[in-house]
């Protein structure tokens, strides 16, 4: 079954922030396999020229994801996560994400669209510091197989 277009434009902010410490970049860091020290020591980061320990750029995904996690939950969507595999992600960034940054996520799904019998979703988050500064943008594209059948 097709997913429901109604759900283009729709916007989820995250209901709390999500404070990003040094040990989760770490262990992020180790399971992808980059053995970066300035994503595990400050005193590396530092000589590097950042304020902290820095997040591999992948690293948004940990928490992106979490704020449109209302909408791909919503039965009215359609979307069966059992047939859900992960498409394509980007990010596109202001500044580095830090240790002890609290960032707060708002997702919007800005496409949805059928490949063959398959369904994509597209989902652009917008991830700011609380004061309100922007880090950077996340783009991830979902595809449900079969689903257009």
């Amino acid at each position: 079954m097709a997913l429901n277009r109604d759900f283009i434009g729709r916007t989820y902010r995250s209901s709390a922030t999500y404070e990003v410490s040094r040990v989760k970049i770490r262990e992020f860091a180790a399971a992808i396999g980059d053995n970066n020290p300035v994503y595990r020591d400050k005193e590396a980061a530092r000589a590097a020229g950042h304020p902290d320990v820095v997040a591999p750029p992948t690293f948004p995904i940990v928490f992106s994801l979490h704020s449109s996690g209302e909408a791909l939950a919503d039965p009215d969507l359609g979307l069966n996560y059992a047939m859900v595999v992960h498409g394509e992600q980007r990010f596109e960034y202001r500044r580095p994400i830090y240790a002890g940054d609290e960032l707060l996520t708002t997702a919007t799904i800005t496409d949805i669209r059928t490949a063959g019998r398959n369904e994509l979703l597209t989902v652009r988050s917008e991830i700011t510091t609380v004061e309100g500064e922007h880090v950077c943008t996340a783009y991830n594209t979902i595809v449900e197989r079969g689903g257009a059948a």
